[in-house]
């Protein structure tokens, strides 16, 4: 174990990650066709800044006050809500957020005045909002434009320092990433927000960190390949993957470990309730986007340069290469003929050249 944890530090390690990719394909569409399952029967739990209401946020520290006392407190106002009420935050931080059918100004006045009275609390103290299903969807709206401009420029930037079929493979890792970002978030049913849109587009710039530090290994590996024939494509491309792997687990592990305090302990343990649904956004699509980056878009790339006519030269060059050598060693070990002869020390002296002059004795 000492030992693979050395080379993995030296970068010294030989897992096939690009033999292995059938698998590593046919994981990730099992993965995806959960997800689109997922989107096609449950869909999305949209907050009430998308589908249109009001919410109502009530301070609670150092009451009793449960959601039930609350749910029955806007029943008798005329405004039921629309879910349960949550419970966010603990001690001084304890709110309960209750959201409604959206409703204008008066109405809102009257709703808090009365629940103000049936909790026992001050009616300044409750905060209504209201929100426009419109907003929602202008949000979701600016999102994709700025998202599809995103990746436009991204595309360029590969495609100029690196070559197309790179851009094409961290686009489709990237295309992986949010649908299964977006897929555990339907699947676990949290709450669709702002702050869920605005974690979908956060873990875009890492995980195309991560595969930008994988190519530039595999450029660098790949260099002059063609001139020669000692190491085909995929060779190159998975020696890289392997001598970037540490840096990948260590990016990782310091971008999730913040991310999971924030959804384990923060929304799981202190139940503030608030950041769940950035968190979970987040840790997902961090940890997608370092599989990604490793399993999938390295060996895409391998896939669509390895079809180009000069790299299928180059394979059978080196297959050609490979199967001459293995060939001489074996002849070489048939006959007992060294390749590479060596003289041995206690054997007989070798035979004097043709023309040269005889050794003189010397007179006593």
């Amino acid at each position: 174990m000492s030992s693979f944890v050395n080379r993995l530090y030296r970068g010294e390690t030989r897992i096939n990650f690009i033999g292995g990719r059938k698998w590593w394909y046919l994981a990730s569409g099992v993965m995806i066709l959960i997800c689109v399952v997922s989107f096609a029967v449950r869909g999305f739990n949209e907050g009430v800044e998308f589908k249109g209401g009001s919410t109502f946020q009530i301070p609670a520290a150092g009451t009793s006050i449960s959601s039930d006392e609350a749910n029955t407190a806007f029943t008798n106002a005329g405004a039921p809500p629309a879910e349960a009420p949550q419970i966010v935050g603990s001690g001084g931080n304890r709110q309960i957020v209750v959201n409604t059918q959206a409703l204008d100004p008066g109405q809102q006045d009257d709703v808090v005045n009365s629940v103000a009275k049936a909790l026992h609390v001050k009616a300044s103290s409750i905060s209504p909002k209201t929100f426009s299903s419109r907003w929602g969807h202008d949000t979701t709206v600016k999102a994709l434009e700025g998202l599809i401009i995103f990746l436009i420029a991204v595309s360029i930037y590969i495609s100029l320092r690196f070559q197309w079929r790179m851009a094409v493979g961290g686009m489709l890792a990237l295309l992986h990433d949010l649908l299964i970002a977006a897929g555990i978030y339907s699947l676990v049913g949290f709450e669709l927000t702002p702050s869920t849109i605005v974690g979908l587009l956060t873990i875009l710039g890492f995980s195309l960190y991560d595969t930008v530090v994988v190519y530039d290994k595999v450029a660098e590996n790949a260099k002059d390949i063609l001139a020669g024939s000692r190491t085909t494509f995929s060779e190159a491309a998975n020696l890289a993957v392997n001598q970037t792997l540490m840096r990948s687990i260590n990016t990782s592990l310091i971008a999730l470990l913040p991310v999971g305090g924030l959804l384990f302990i923060g929304a799981g343990l202190l139940g503030v309730g608030t950041i769940k649904d950035l968190a979970l956004i987040l840790f997902v699509g961090l940890a997608s986007g370092a599989y990604s980056s490793l399993f999938l878009a390295t060996p895409i790339v391998v896939d669509l340069t390895e079809r180009a006519p000069e790299y299928k030269q180059l394979t059978k060059r080196v297959a050609a290469k490979r199967s001459s050598e293995a060939k001489r060693a074996a002849d070489a070990e048939l006959t007992g003929v060294a390749a590479t002869p060596t003289r041995r020390t206690g054997g007989p002296a070798p035979a004097p050249r043709v023309g040269a002059r005889p050794e003189r004795r010397k007179r006593k």
